[in-house]
């Protein structure tokens, strides 16, 4: 063998140990401790990369959390278990969070008329871009799924009617459909809250009549008939008070436009997992309206009564 190659090999041996030697001796010298509980925290962490703590992937909730950067209870789609398992790693006492699943505050879908024809990209984001979209309501879905398309966990479907329909059993309100959507109709509300308006309409009630006709038109029937306070006219669109309503189902009985819906898992079960305009318990709900009318009636005449009595009472002082 040529002397001129052996010596090139033993050349680039030694430099190569050299840097070999250099680049260990770098690594550790540099070498940046890593926390062994990021690690705990990501083995408990679902891994859905959703982004729904706020941080680039599981990973950077598992350092921020560690960090003290994060609550304890920032992994939505976790839950109050992982919650507990994130607390018992790093000793500290972890209160979970209510859960959360998204509703669509819309019962429009193809009975919601259009202004115009739209023969644009299949986004909603990209049609409402366009005089706020096809439809005449502003407010409401637009009906091309891009909340659907945006679900990493697969709740999401399109219906029969062009509206989003949830799986509640595989959502977990991490918020990002709520993020996607242009017109609000994605909202997030509590999981074990089964009843909601099912419009985000801000329009007077004559406009919602020409555009919808499964709008709030803020008749105010189902304020007027609330028992528990727990619902009342915003801004032209009925909102429930969640920690005062009683799931009693009166207002769902007196919208005239089915606007409240309820997704109770017997009400799921029976529509195909669409949420419905039907009372928890229907039988006992017509009863407590009965009562409510009842009642109503009797306050009117005993107020009609006093307004009498006055009214004598200042003629005979005449």
């Amino acid at each position: 063998m040529d002397y001129a190659i052996i010596g090139a090999l033993l050349e680039l041996g030694f430099f190569g140990l050299l840097f070999g030697i250099g680049l260990a001796l770098a690594a550790k010298k540099f070498a940046v401790e890593v926390d062994p509980r990021v690690e705990m925290v990501m083995e408990v962490l679902p891994n859905a990369n959703c982004g729904a703590c706020g941080y680039p992937g599981c990973s950077g909730f598992a350092k921020a959390v560690v960090a003290g950067e994060a609550p304890v209870s920032g992994c939505i789609p976790g839950g109050s278990e992982v919650t507990e398992k994130i607390g018992k790693i790093l000793g500290v006492s972890a209160e979970a969070k209510e859960p959360l699943v998204a509703v669509v505050k819309c019962n429009g879908g193809v009975r919601a008329k259009d202004k115009f024809l739209y023969d644009g990209i299949a986004d909603c984001r990209a049609a409402y871009l366009v005089g706020d979209g096809l439809k005449m309501c502003s407010y409401g879905c637009l009906g091309f799924g891009t909340c659907v398309d945006a679900c990493p966990f697969d709740s999401l479907s399109m219906g029969p009617d062009g509206l989003p329909v949830n799986d509640f059993e595989k959502c977990t309100g991490c918020g990002i459909c709520v993020d996607v959507c242009p017109t609000g109709v994605m909202q997030l509300v509590p999981k074990n809250k089964p009843i909601y308006v099912a419009c985000n309409s801000r329009d007077k009630g004559a406009f919602v009549r020409k555009a919808c006709q499964s709008g709030c038109i803020a008749c105010m029937l189902c304020e007027k008939h609330c028992d528990f306070d727990a619902i009342h006219i915003k801004e032209n669109l009925a909102s429930i008070d969640f920690d005062k309503c009683k799931l009693c189902g009166v207002c769902i009985e007196v919208c005239p436009t089915d606007t409240i819906l309820n997704k109770f898992k017997k009400v799921l079960a029976e529509n195909n997992g669409i949420p419905a305009a039907v009372a928890i318990n229907p039988s006992a709900t017509k009863k407590l309206l009965e009562k409510i009318k009842e009642r109503k009636k009797q306050e009117a005449a005993a107020r009609a009564g006093k307004k009498d009595d006055k009214s004598n009472n200042v003629s005979q002082s005449q």
